[in-house]
């Protein structure tokens, strides 16, 4: 059987208590989760993205800077830990590329994503969120 990997932006819920009611969804409609299996065969793994997607550019910010040049070649010391931005990683994006002569007028999320997705590095990503995404991914493909 295949494997199912959910994943949610968090935005401003309980990481604990989203997780907790996905993971019901799932069992509820029969499947075995990452999390109950105990390091078992799963049919469901969720992940929660710590604030919002934008998160993950801020971990891999070689992308960012790999499409959109003028932008700061290191990031501010408050952006950092990804998955602590706070105030929301969208807005924090659209503040850097803004100062940097991006979208003057306002952050354009798909036209980013796709910008940004062409040079991301999975395995340079150090948001802890992307990571264990990025693996229930890889444990879900190795297994099909």
């Amino acid at each position: 059987m295949g494997k199912v990997v959910v994943l949610v932006d968090r935005d401003r819920e309980d990481c604990l208590e989203l997780k907790r009611r996905i993971e019901g969804m799932a069992a509820r409609a029969g499947l075995l989760t990452r999390a109950r299996a105990g390091g078992g065969d799963w049919q469901a793994a969720t992940r929660i993205v710590c604030e919002e997607l934008e998160a993950w550019y801020f971990g891999d910010w070689k992308a960012v800077t790999s499409a959109y040049p003028r932008a700061p070649s290191v990031l501010p010391r408050k952006l950092r830990n990804s998955d602590a931005i706070a105030g929301g990683t969208g807005e924090a994006l659209e503040r850097v590329l803004r100062k940097a002569g991006y979208f003057k007028g306002g952050l354009q999320k798909v036209v980013v994503a796709r910008a940004i997705a062409k040079h991301i590095d999975p395995n340079r990503n150090f948001s802890p969120s992307f990571r264990v995404f990025r693996d229930a991914v890889v444990e879900a493909a190795s297994s099909a």
